[in-house]
């Protein structure tokens, strides 16, 4: 048996259905930990906004050592969030996240498992670090999936109203400071991007860090390229506001941009938790399709992925599998980041709705081009985000920590 054999993931959501870029994460840690021989214990929060039935869950949280769930309400009510923002000092997502009873249930697990090592998969779980602290001598790690203040910054930015834009602003000071405080509080670091990597070392945080990007399965089977005719998509969970800023923004702005050039342009969105204002979108170039049961078979007749994004932080999943799938991705470099991927190399580079035109007009007139990049991306996920040699460097990294 491997030393730091025990491993007990707490999660601040159960990681299923796997239709989002949070959910895969955590899903693929687990299952490669699993497939490593690591006793996997996983603790969860089965929140009111991602609610999960235990009988829809899959059969790897019956393979793993163990597998618990707990219902959570993390719902945002108004007068919790006004008090905070007038009386409070750390950010409403912290409290909203932190409840007695799941820290007691956590310390249940401590005691029952004995773990080597907890790992908690968001920043706002730090809220039960002192307590984890008294309970166990266990190895401590912070896995981010993202820097948040990155997020509300770019949403504050990006944000029209007033009133709106002040209180983003000052959610993305506090989330700032308190990040900046509770890295220090932990073991390790790990993060899912190399640029994450280095905004926390330009902040001199002291803590040991392993950049361990989202693995993708290369074992798969890859879809063929289809070069014509385009058919554009974007996928993603429709409750991170990122995504909703996106797709209005491809609505307003970068859809009638693109079928000036292409009039007979369509694209279609899917995600879950949808909300009701966008599914009346409907018309042949723009067409959101809701909540799907499959997102593989969603992708699978389509060959370009496009993603808009003026906000956000961490990596896209979805941006992964799509190149892992030999899709060509039309990205803005927020899209993108975190990704080691090169403009006209591994993907095109768009900023503004003329950027996505033009690179979709390019892309029909050079599909042999376009075949090359899209086989450039998978080469690179193929060396870079190999699930297995992830997993090889994670206990690598664990190890040094012993």
């Amino acid at each position: 048996m491997q030393p730091n054999n025990r491993i007990l993931i707490v999660c601040n959501r159960v990681p299923f259905p796997l239709k989002d870029g949070g959910a895969l994460a955590m899903y693929a840690m687990i299952k490669g930990l699993h497939n490593a021989r690591y006793q996997v214990y996983v603790l969860a929060m089965n929140t009111t906004r991602h609610k999960v039935a235990a009988t829809d869950l899959p059969t790897l949280f019956r393979e793993i050592a163990g597998f618990e769930m707990v219902d959570f309400d993390n719902e945002l009510r108004l007068l919790p969030l006004l008090k905070n923002y007038l009386f409070g000092h750390k950010p409403q997502h912290a409290e909203r996240f932190y409840t007695k009873a799941f820290e007691q249930k956590l310390i249940d697990c401590i005691a029952k498992i004995q773990p080597d090592i907890i790992q908690l998969e968001s920043i706002y779980l730090s809220e039960y670090e002192p307590a984890i602290r008294q309970a166990t001598k266990a190895i401590l790690i912070q896995r981010l999936h993202n820097i948040e203040a990155e997020i509300w910054q770019r949403l504050a930015r990006e944000t029209p109203h007033f009133l709106k834009r002040m209180y983003l602003k000052n959610l993305a000071k506090r989330i700032s400071k308190y990040e900046l405080a509770v890295w220090n509080e932990f073991d390790a670091l790990i993060t899912i991007s190399k640029s994450d990597t280095v905004f926390i070392n330009s902040r001199n945080s002291p803590t040991p860090l392993l950049t361990l990007p989202y693995g993708i399965d290369v074992s798969k089977p890859i879809n063929d390229i289809i070069p014509e005719p385009i058919r554009a998509y974007h996928i993603g969970a429709m409750d991170w506001q990122p995504n909703v800023d996106a797709m209005e923004w491809m609505r307003d702005e970068i859809v009638p941009s693109i079928c000036r050039l292409i009039p007979d342009f369509a694209f279609q969105f899917a995600g879950r938790n949808m909300p009701q204002s966008m599914l009346s979108y409907q018309s042949d170039s723009f067409c959101c399709v809701g909540e799907v049961d499959d997102a593989e078979a969603f992708m699978a007749n389509k060959n370009i992925l496009i993603v808009p994004l003026r906000s956000g932080s961490g990596i896209r999943v979805k941006t992964l599998e799509a190149m892992a799938t030999q899709k060509v991705v039309i990205s803005t470099d927020i899209g993108m980041q975190g990704i080691e991927a090169v403009d006209k190399v591994h993907f095109l580079k768009a900023n503004s709705p003329q950027d996505f035109a033009d690179a979709l007009v390019w892309y029909s007139r050079h599909p042999e081009a376009m075949a090359q990049i899209a086989q450039n991306a998978f080469h690179l996920i193929q060396t870079q985000y190999n699930s297995l040699r992830l997993i090889q460097s994670y206990q690598e990294f664990v190890k040094e920590l012993s």
